[in-house]
Parts: structure tokens; sequence; C-alpha cells
């Protein structure tokens, strides 16, 4: 090797050493792949979070790119989660670990042992993917591709809530909807279906209508809260979703994946139609629903 070559090599050497113990952003690298969406890994780590006493959800650039933080032992460690999908089923999820306060000393050591900043990195990890395969086995989600929303005349209660707050809104108003229908001999026109008017992925707030549908007629009866509306017909994409309608919401991001993967521009304004009523109990990997995610009209010119 000649000489301009060495000293090639040891500039390189000593840049790459540079990067590495005071440019690279993180300190350790944590990897694994999952059949889950980028919005369901979200959502089990922000589950995750909220369990624990010593761990929050930080930030959220998106739903494929987030942060939350856990204190050990007086030291808090900062998780980054990236999600980029590798095929139609197969996500790769790479956390990015740091400790701010012993960066320098963990980069130094790590090459050369097993520290304990390493192992509270990979089991704080599996922890979250332990938590995450086991939620995966508890639903199933099945693309259908494009379909149209039906059109529905529909007797609707206008709520707010957080996702996993969409089903106890649904239950407080199910039996009151159902008995007013009834008491007026109302005729019904399918099954029960919520209406997302507004959804927001950073903070998981949702304003949505529950519905029935009903067969319209000159004189309806009027209550509280209560609204009618018309649910046009739509194009849009569709999964049947089977499992506890607490977590249907992981087939709303199944969709935006899909949607994202086949440039298919959408509103993120979910419909959901329930063909099984859980208070009959059974398998709940046995109940179904239709989720819907609305195709964005193009503009004419």
């Amino acid at each position: 090797m000649t000489k301009k070559s060495v000293l090639v090599v040891s500039a390189l050497l000593v840049v790459g050493l540079i990067w590495y113990l005071f440019i690279m952003p993180q300190d350790y690298v944590v990897r694994f792949r999952t059949k889950a969406s980028s919005g369901t890994v979200n959502q089990i780590v922000k589950f995750w979070a909220s369990q624990k006493g010593n761990a929050n959800f930080q930030e959220q650039k998106s739903l494929s790119d987030f942060t939350n933080t856990i204190i050990l032992n007086d030291t808090t460690l900062s998780f980054n989660w990236k999600i980029v999908p590798l095929n139609d089923s197969i996500s790769q999820v790479k956390v990015y670990v740091t400790d701010s306060e012993n960066s320098l000393k963990n980069r130094i050591l790590l090459p050369f042992s097993d520290t304990d900043f390493e192992k509270r990195s990979k089991s704080t990890v599996k922890e979250v993917y332990s938590l995450l395969k086991s939620h995966l086995s508890n639903f199933k989600t099945t693309i259908i591709g494009e379909a149209v929303i039906p059109k529905k005349y529909c007797a609707c209660i206008p709520l707010k809530n957080t996702q996993l707050e969409k089903v106890k809104g649904m239950m407080e108003h199910y039996s009151r909807l159902s008995g007013l229908m009834a008491k007026n001999s109302i005729e019904l026109d399918g099954r029960p279906l919520v209406e997302v008017e507004q959804w927001n992925t950073r903070n998981d707030s949702i304003a949505y209508n529950f519905c029935f549908p009903i067969i319209k007629t000159d004189s309806l009866p009027q209550a509280e809260e209560l609204i009618y509306k018309e649910i046009q017909e739509r194009k849009a994409i569709k999964a049947v979703y089977n499992g506890n309608y607490l977590t249907s919401d992981r087939a709303w991001y199944a969709l935006l994946d899909y949607a994202d993967k086949n440039e298919i521009k959408v509103t993120k304004e979910p419909l959901e139609i329930f063909h099984t009523n859980p208070n009959m109990g059974g398998n709940e990997l046995e109940w179904e629903a239709e989720i819907f995610m609305p195709i964005q009209v193009q503009k004419s010119e």
C-alpha cells in the first residue's frame, strides 16, 4: 500500500470515528420485522407507554416516525421508531435509541462489551414487540381493494371521542337509537355504521356519527342530539375487519398503507359497517365489519 493510500485510509477512519462518536444521531439501533401496519405499531407503542409509569409518548412526525422516552435508573432513554414497508405484508421497524447523558460513553463501550444500555434498549423494544405480536393474533384485516360506499339515509348521533373510546360512544347510544326506531315503527335499511367526519392521527381524536340506516318517511321522530342525514355513494378502498370493534381502526391504518403503496389519494374519513352484534358474544375473530376509506374526488380542470 502506498503512502498516499495509507493517508487516505487513515483520514477515512478518522472521519468515520468522529462521525460515530459525535455526529451519528443515535447511540444504538434495534431492528425487527412485523406484519403490522405502521399505524398499528404506532398505536401499540402509545398504549404500551400509557401503561408504564416511567414511559411517555413524546412526538409524532408521522404514523411511521415517532418517539417515546423511558426513564431507567435516573437515565432517560429516547426511542425513535421508524417503519418502512418492505412488501405488501411485511414492514421493517428500526428503533433508534439515544441516551443523551451518557452518549459518548455508550458509543465507546458498545463495540467491546454488552453494556447495560444495550441490554435495556433490547429488552424495551422486545417488550413492545411481544405486545404487538400478541395484539396481531386478536384480529384480522383483509384488503378487498376498490369498492363503493353504499348510499344510505340514516338516523345518527354525532359524537366526539378518541379512537379507543369510539365503541363506548356506540354502546351508550345503541339502545336509545334502536328503541327510538322501534317505538316509532321506523324501518331499518341495513346494519349500524360509523361515519368518521374528522380524524386527527396525531392525537387519535375523531368526530363521528353513529348511525342506523333507515327508510326515509315524511314523519320522523325528533329527539335531542338526533340528526338525519344522507350518506352519499362514494368510491373508496375497502377492507374486511374481523375482531373486537375496539380496535377496528387497525383496518383504517391498513387501508392508508394500501393507498400509499398503490398511489391512491384518499380522504381520512373512514366509514364502518358492523355486521355482528357484540352483545351476542362469541368468538371475536368471527365479528365482522366492512371498512371503507373514501377515494379523493379529482377536481375537473
